[in-house]
């Protein structure tokens, strides 16, 4: 069944709301002819005129579909084409007015289906032109029947019935353009809780001053990829890295200059790592890179480049420029080893690389 429904409505989201709403008001149209035969069946309605309109009716609304489904009202600037279907669905009212002499009044229900269809798309502009429209379309409708058959279509009736359109038609424009109102305030209020949240989650996952994740967020990123790798059976590694010397250029330089250091160490390392690697602020001074799917060779040669475009950065303060280097420990996942085992043994060889002078790659054994 699933399968004919989709087949029947695709699965586009957007095309299949428009196909959603196209049936509806096929169903709507349908309702009223059937309304209509049951006229015709109580004797109110000739038979022949209402069978050709019920005939017009439901082509054209199939028509609609059809072209929804097949793509072709993409090329309409309403995809959904809900103005031409209201303007439709409203002629077919009108001349349904006209053949139903007594049971006329059924008609003034569905003219309000059809206006409360098109409330939830339209635009208040569009409303008050349908607005305008079915008025002047009944009004016409009346007059006509009231000069060609008087006995069926009294005029003082025909006044009232007039009246009731010519009230109800604005009214159900106000509405409309109260719920479009609505509608923009409503989507004004998404955006914003969007906004909202994607700065909250920026604020939860990364780090204030250089923008890369944050320890937190790193530590659930190390625990999916060792996850990942005991499926998969490949590996990964983790590089320490630290600023050398980094308290004397804040001592020496200011705060101020020693952020702008941990900027620049930032987005230089940022253009030296793959897309697939994640790096971040570990703390202080301390930055930890993750290569996925490598192995210590390859990780080593990437954590030298890195190491070396960082080593020739030079940061700018007055007339001086500030120089670094970078101290690195790296330590591949071993299959049967934590998370944090790894990472405690690229800190034994982050140590081990200070200890023999700074400025330097280890790799843990």
């Amino acid at each position: 069944m699933s399968r004919v429904v989709d087949a029947l409505l695709t699965t586009d989201p957007p095309q299949r709301l428009r196909l959603v709403q196209a049936g509806l008001a096929m169903l709507v149209m349908a309702a009223g002819v059937a309304a209509m035969h049951y006229f015709v069946w109580v004797g109110v309605a000739p038979a022949r005129p209402v069978a050709l309109w019920s005939a017009l009716t439901l082509v054209g609304m199939g028509v609609f579909f059809v072209l929804i489904r097949s793509g072709g009202s993409s090329l309409w600037p309403e995809p959904s084409l809900t103005v031409p279907q209201m303007l439709f669905a409203l002629t077919s009212g009108a001349v349904a007015y006209m053949l139903l002499g007594a049971g006329r009044g059924a008609v003034f229900p569905v003219v309000m289906v059809i206006l409360m269809f098109g409330m939830f798309v339209v635009t208040p502009q569009q409303m008050r032109w349908l607005s305008v429209y079915a008025v002047l379309l009944f009004g016409a409708a009346m007059a006509f029947m009231a000069v060609n058959n008087p006995s069926a279509y009294p005029l003082a009736i025909e006044v009232g019935h007039f009246l009731l359109v010519a009230t109800m038609m604005p009214a159900m424009s106000m509405l409309a353009a109260r719920l479009s109102r609505m509608r923009h305030r409503s989507r004004l209020q998404r955006a914003e809780l969007a906004q909202a949240l994607a700065r909250l989650r920026e604020h939860t996952t990364r780090d204030e001053l250089t923008g890369l994740v944050n320890k937190r967020h790193m530590q659930e990123l190390m625990e999916q990829e060792h996850q990942r790798c005991i499926r998969s059976g490949q590996s990964f590694c983790l590089g320490v890295m630290d600023i050398d010397r980094f308290k004397p250029v804040n001592e020496a330089h200011g705060y101020t200059v020693g952020d702008a250091v941990l900027r620049a160490v930032a987005q230089e390392a940022l253009r030296h790592v793959r897309l697939s690697d994640m790096l971040c602020r570990w703390g202080g001074e301390e930055f930890l890179l993750m290569m996925s799917d490598t192995r210590a060779a390859l990780a080593r040669s990437g954590l030298e480049r890195l190491h070396q475009k960082v080593g020739a950065l030079r940061i700018l303060h007055g007339t001086a420029a500030v120089g670094i280097t970078l101290s690195a420990g790296l330590a591949e996942h071993h299959a049967g080893e934590t998370v944090a085992q790894t990472l405690e043994r690229a800190e034994r060889a982050l140590l081990e690389a200070k200890a023999q002078g700074r400025d330097r790659v280890v790799v843990a054994a």
